[in-house]
């Protein structure tokens, strides 16, 4: 995943119509070409910069690609509209315990191999969650 052209990827993936939603938690140089890969009136979800640099994203794509950035900053939300919060948590556990959502979990460990598991982060060898047990 760090060294094929993820524009090409999404194309190839959606038969050349772009993405709806992107859900952005990295930022940094994924950003631009996701905006880029976005389908027509598409959304882009700013969740986070866990690639350490804010990315600066050209806005005339969003004229081009009829697309929304959307900042999604949860804990003001929270704060903001607690009652569409609780409403949002209800409706994904719902979907979890529906088996309609299924998240990718790479790896396992127990708290006490905890050096373990933030190295398989860090060295990004974790392609999904890795969960720490208690």
């Amino acid at each position: 995943y760090s060294t094929e052209s993820i524009k090409d990827r999404i194309k190839e993936i959606t038969g050349g119509k772009g993405v709806d939603v992107v859900y952005d938690p990295v930022g940094g140089d994924f950003a631009e070409p996701a905006v880029r890969s976005m389908a027509w009136n598409g959304r882009y979800l700013v969740i986070g910069f866990a690639s350490g640099p804010i990315p600066s994203i050209p806005l005339n794509l969003t004229l081009l690609k009829g697309c929304a950035l959307v900042g999604v900053f949860w804990g003001r939300f929270l704060g903001e509209e607690p009652a569409e919060q609780q409403q949002n948590v209800e409706e994904l556990w719902g979907l979890f315990n529906d088996g309609k959502l299924n998240p990718v979990v790479t790896d396992v460990f127990p708290i006490e191999d905890y050096e373990a598991g933030y190295a398989a982060m860090m060295e990004r060898r974790a392609k999904g969650k890795v969960i720490f047990t208690f």
